[in-house]
């Protein structure tokens, strides 16, 4: 689980006026390094690097990695197309985001930010020395254009989740204000400055925006695309003359010389070409794989490095998500009944290895899990939806069915038998009916990949059992199936609804009833719900990591009560596998994998046969002084021998 055009000519008079104002000049005065969402910031004004970061990392190189699907578009920040979202290393935004705290910003293309107490507004002082990969100065008008452009012509999703900026302004040469409008949003100020991509308004001046292109744009990021086959492969490399490679923020970081991607239709055919060497970096998320494919003799040899690296950050939700604009599964006790049929201890053993723990919350693997009964605080907030909430969410903790005890699967079946009579669903020459209107209960699960249909074909025969006929479709086809998503045409999918520790506006997208009929939206399972829709405003709104925290629970006691998905399984901890070419910081960042703070080792290369002239930076040429050494020994021999 994130671009611009428009605004040519600066008019002068306006300028002239916000340089002349005495307030604005005043502006840059309360400036800060960075911002938190709530708290301090754990590193101080002129720190050196990050905690995680390896400075003396190697710097040079070349990185292979894969992708699975195609594209066909080197814009990712629109609808049209199948994008390539390796462009995004082009762009830089104002702040960056540290790997080790909740959520807090540190200065990139702004070397300052600055918000009020209430945070209805935020400033960014851009940085002088900040330049596209042409030369050319970053500025604020291209901030503006930015903003602008993805709005009006970018993926619809921005439109809500930047919904509550009123408007941008250019106050001074170098600062930029965005105002917000509605309700306080704490977030905001974070938002605008980590995922808004700058873009170079006069790049894009006759050019239009909303269309594919597979002519890289111009960015300031620290690499270049060097090379396009459309589909099949990219290649970025390192711009020499990037301007922020000695930024605190980047210290450590965008060490390879060359990231090289080369695209893959089907995961097992890309397993197999990891195991040959074809590419070095694989994070794996299948269970059978990690358990059975990774004892090939590259392993054994030393030459592949398998490693778990545990996470702090909330597991998120994966599930089987229902499409709620579908009639059958508009009914909350109908959605539940179907819960019962998934049986994932049967599931753990026999297909996963025993790998997985059952998912109990959205927010899994966090403070911000509901996994205990409701606090004080969480009732008082409860206690206003009372009747227009599940009755559950007052009394009980989030359970899923299980099979643990004998004759597990048989009875929770009984169950669901029950509940779906109880909606009118009875049992008629075998096949699950609707007694009133005769319609048949029969859905379709939309898949992406064949790998995740022997994780369906069980939850397939225990439904058939219910009398619901199930059909499975599996969808390669990376156009097709994402064409599908936009449209919402599916009755069933996979979802992976990742999470962060700091929980925020995304929740919108995800659930807002604005979102649920809005082409292309997050929103995958059409939820519309007036009290979701105040609890995730007050959400936002939070102005306390403790205040944020009761209405993450809150949220995730009405989401799991209403039976939205079928929650799955998950991991605490990053599997990877690497050919042994490349090293990792002796500290990892405890909400991601970091992968950017990763290196090239030649060393390592070295020493496993996997170097060539295209993986390691040229060394320094040391041959003319080994000329100059060998004319200086030259000189003494001949004096020696005449002075003899």
């Amino acid at each position: 689980m994130s671009i611009l055009k428009r605004i040519i000519i600066i008019n002068l008079f306006f300028f002239s006026s916000a340089l002349s104002d005495p307030v604005e000049k005043k502006s840059f005065d309360n400036y800060q390094h960075g911002i938190a969402m709530h708290g301090d910031l754990k590193y101080p004004k002129n720190f050196k690097k990050f905690e995680y970061a390896n400075e003396n990392a190697f710097k040079g190189g070349k990185i292979n990695r894969f992708s699975i699907g195609t594209f066909d578009n080197l814009n990712p920040y629109i609808l049209k197309g199948v994008p390539a979202y390796q462009a995004a290393y082009l762009f830089e935004t104002l702040m960056k985001s540290s790997f080790d705290e909740p959520f807090s910003q540190y200065g990139l293309l702004a070397e300052g930010v600055k918000v009020p107490p209430d945070r209805s507004w935020v400033a960014f002082k851009i940085r002088k020395e900040a330049r596209f990969s042409d030369g050319t100065k970053v500025t604020p008008m291209d901030v503006k254009f930015s903003f602008e452009t993805i709005m009006s012509k970018g993926h619809p999703t921005y439109k809500t989740y930047w919904g509550q900026v009123d408007k941008v302004d250019v106050i001074s040469k170098n600062e930029v204000k965005f105002f917000f409008k509605g309700d306080p949003n704490p977030e905001l100020p974070l938002i605008i400055g980590y995922q808004l991509p700058i873009f170079s308004k006069n790049d894009w001046e006759g050019k239009d925006f909303s269309k594919t292109t597979l002519t890289p744009p111009l960015g300031s990021g620290p690499y270049l695309i060097s090379e396009v086959k459309a589909g099949r492969s990219l290649t970025l490399t390192k711009n020499n003359n990037y301007w922020g490679k000695d930024l605190n923020v980047n210290i450590g970081r965008y060490n390879f010389e060359t990231i090289h991607y080369d695209y893959y239709r089907d995961e097992t055919v890309a397993l197999e070409a990891f195991k040959s060497g074809a590419y070095d970096f694989k994070q794996e998320n299948s269970s059978k794989n990690w358990a059975t494919a990774y004892k090939f003799p590259a392993v054994k040899e030393g030459k592949v490095k398998v490693e778990e690296i545990k996470y702090y950050r909330p597991s998120g939700m994966q599930g089987f998500a229902y499409n709620t604009r579908k009639t059958i599964f508009k009914n909350r006790n109908v959605r539940k009944a179907l819960t019962y049929a998934f049986d994932f201890e049967w599931s753990n053993r026999n297909l996963f290895y025993n790998a997985y723990t059952r998912t109990k919350s959205f927010f899994d693997n966090s403070e911000l899990s509901s996994q205990s009964l409701p606090s004080d605080d969480e009732l008082k907030i409860l206690e206003k939806y009372r009747g227009k909430i599940p009755d559950e969410v007052f009394t009980s903790v989030y359970t899923p069915p299980n099979t643990a005890e004998e004759n597990g699967l048989r009875k929770n079946l009984r169950i669901a038998r029950r509940l779906l009579k109880q909606e009118g669903w009875i049992i008629k020459d075998d096949v699950l009916t609707n007694e009133k209107t005769g319609e048949i209960f029969e859905f379709e699960i939309l898949l992406r990949s064949p790998l995740f249909e022997r994780i369906v074909l069980p939850m397939k025969r225990n439904l058939k059992k219910l009398g619901i006929n199930v059909s499975i479709r599996t969808v390669q086809d990376d156009s097709q199936y994402i064409r599908r998503l936009e449209d919402f045409d599916y009755d069933m999918i996979v979802i992976n609804y990742g999470s962060i520790i700091s929980p925020g506006n995304e929740q919108k997208s995800y659930w807002g009833s604005a979102t649920a009929d809005q082409k292309a939206s997050p929103n995958y399972m059409g939820v519309k719900n007036p009290v979701i829709d105040e609890i995730v405003d007050k959400l936002v709104s939070a102005k306390s990591r403790k205040e944020l925290v009761t209405y993450t629970k809150v949220l995730d006691r009405i989401l799991l009560f209403n039976y939205y998905l079928i929650p799955q399984f998950h991991i605490g901890h990053y599997r990877v596998a690497y050919w042994n070419k490349i090293s990792r910081p002796n500290i990892s960042p405890k909400y991601d994998l970091g992968f950017d703070f990763w290196w090239f080792d030649p060393d390592k290369a070295r020493n496993i046969g996997k170097v060539s002239p295209t993986n390691i930076e040229k060394k320094k040429d040391n041959s003319p002084y080994y000329l100059l050494l060998f004319f200086l020994l030259f000189i003494l021999w001949r004096m020696r021998k005449k002075t003899s």
